[in-house]
């Protein structure tokens, strides 16, 4: 417990980072003179360099010093939360973020791997719930801070990357005196730097297709098939080198295997729906509703209090009963739904009803999220547990990504075109309204272009949750299919059995 108190608190670091800065966003964005695209990458770059960086750190906790790489990534997170606050566009801050992710991708596998290596599976049911309570309790007070501190003048939004920096603090001089994880360096280490850039920079490329496409360029044209052919060949390149290396960040040989492939799917949808529709909820309550950040926060803490309560819950009764199965299903189940009721959102939506809605998506994630990890770790020997749990951990990052991405460029279509049309009722030529249409600081927009911007933003972010529900209903399908089986008492897989064993007469 000694330990464990140190990786929760680097695990809350981590996690308050992200909910901090998910509230103050759409103010921090416009302070820099941001657009809707940019937006979306603030959330993005972090993600991606995120979802990059997991394998590698998987695949190094199994090979080096797993107490000296959290204290690496330690320092790297607070260093790039510091360059954050001092981001002077959002050019700077998309690059910061993108270092931030590097620091927050290794601080979320590299708890888990260590946690596995002290705990068996069936144990290690409650300690995950302890683990979701965590990121919970982060998630819940992450907006809350996040909105006062946005809407104190006397500190703004920049202190919401400076508060994360005393927590890696004591999380670091805290773990250095009670962790103590025994690692066994082996001599022939090999790391695939080559898969990983091949990885990032397909899922980039691809990316960057779907920002852009639709406005900057059409979809049937040279720009599409070159990023969009460009970046699935750099995929495919990716999975044949993961092939023939010996040491590949994502081990196929595990991701083949019935328990972790279909885990990995679902992990993969969400990723996409939790990561792709949440995030937009602080910018629907304030630019949408006209909510401060503040008061943005405290409506969003349904979606916590389900993740709190059925994170805990769950982990004691699996740990109790051995099975994870059914509480995934009915874990994906729930997500779907929420994000059904959610996908009903408008500019005059109930908020009782949004606040049901969101208390369900909580639900969903709680028993769903760290329930996949635990899945695929029941199924790997010890020594290949950093790199399962870095697998299934960055196909949930990856899945974020590509869902925040998709998502946002949906959401800034829509957004342009309720735009248009609203103005064109108003009897306002759109091609002579500039940029006062397009800006994010929607509090400072004279009249009519402030309550056409709401309408419009409100309205189109139903589209963005009805979608999310399409994604989440793939991880129900994949989660049905998963193979019932009990969690193993001990911390590694039983040695196999040989033909040539004597038999007793």
């Amino acid at each position: 417990m000694e330990a464990l108190s140190g990786l929760l608190l680097v695990l809350f670091v981590a996690m308050i980072s992200g909910t901090i800065v998910s509230v103050a966003l759409p103010q921090i964005v416009g302070a820099l003179d941001g657009t809707q695209s940019q937006y979306t990458w603030v959330v993005t770059a972090s993600l991606l360099a995120s979802t990059a960086s997991t394998p590698i750190w998987g695949k190094l906790a199994d090979l080096f010093s797993k107490k000296l790489l959290l204290q690496i990534s330690i320092v790297i997170f607070m260093v790039s939360s510091l360059a954050c606050g001092f981001a002077q566009d959002t050019a700077q801050l998309i690059a910061f973020r993108a270092i931030q992710g590097l620091g927050m991708g290794a601080l979320q596998v590299l708890v888990q791997v260590i946690i596995a290596a002290m705990i068996s599976p069936k144990d290690r049911g409650k300690y995950n719930g302890y683990l979701g309570g965590v990121m919970a309790v982060a998630t819940v007070a992450g907006p809350l801070l996040g909105g006062l501190i946005a809407d104190t003048s006397w500190l703004g939004w920049r202190w919401c990357f400076f508060v994360a920096v005393p927590f890696t603090i004591v999380a670091f001089f805290l773990l250095q005196k009670t962790l103590n994880v025994v690692s066994v360096r082996r001599p022939d280490v090999k790391i695939d730097y080559v898969g990983a850039t091949l990885i990032a920079a397909g899922v980039s490329v691809l990316l960057i297709w779907v920002t852009f496409v639709g406005n900057s360029f059409e979809w049937l044209s040279w720009q599409t098939a070159a990023m969009a052919g460009g970046g699935v060949l750099l995929l495919v390149l990716a999975t044949w080198v993961e092939s023939v290396v010996k040491e590949p960040v994502v081990p196929l040989r595990v991701v083949r295997q019935r328990t972790p492939a279909l885990a990995i799917v679902a992990s993969l949808a969400v990723g996409m729906a939790m990561f792709g529709g949440s995030v937009f909820l602080g910018q629907y309550f304030q630019t949408g509703r006209g909510y401060t950040p503040t008061e943005a926060g405290l409506l969003t803490i349904p979606m916590m209090l389900g993740v709190l309560l059925s994170s805990t819950i769950t982990g004691r009764m699996i740990s109790k009963s051995g099975n994870v199965k059914p509480y995934i299903v009915v874990g994906s189940i729930v997500l779907t739904g929420g994000f059904l009721m959610l996908a009903t959102t408008g500019h005059d939506t109930s908020i009782p009803f949004m606040m049901a809605a969101m208390l369900l998506v909580g639900v969903g994630v709680g028993m769903t999220m760290q329930n996949l990890v635990l899945a695929i770790q029941n199924t790997v020997p010890l020594r290949e547990l950093g790199a399962a749990s870095g697998a299934v951990t960055f196909f949930r990052s990856l899945g974020g990504t590509i869902g925040v991405s998709v998502l946002g460029a949906v959401l800034a279509n829509q957004v342009t075109a309720g735009i248009n049309e609203g103005l064109v009722k108003a009897g306002i030529d759109p091609a002579k309204a500039g940029a006062a249409a397009g800006s994010l600081d929607v509090a400072s927009m004279p009249e009519p272009f402030k309550t056409i911007m709401r309408v419009a933003f409100a309205d189109a972010t139903g589209h963005i949750f009805l979608i999310s529900a399409a994604i989440a209903a793939v991880g129900v399908i994949a989660t049905l299919f998963l193979k019932p089986v009990k969690l193993r008492d001990s911390l590694d897989l039983p040695a196999p059995t040989t033909d040539k064993e004597p038999v007793a007469p």
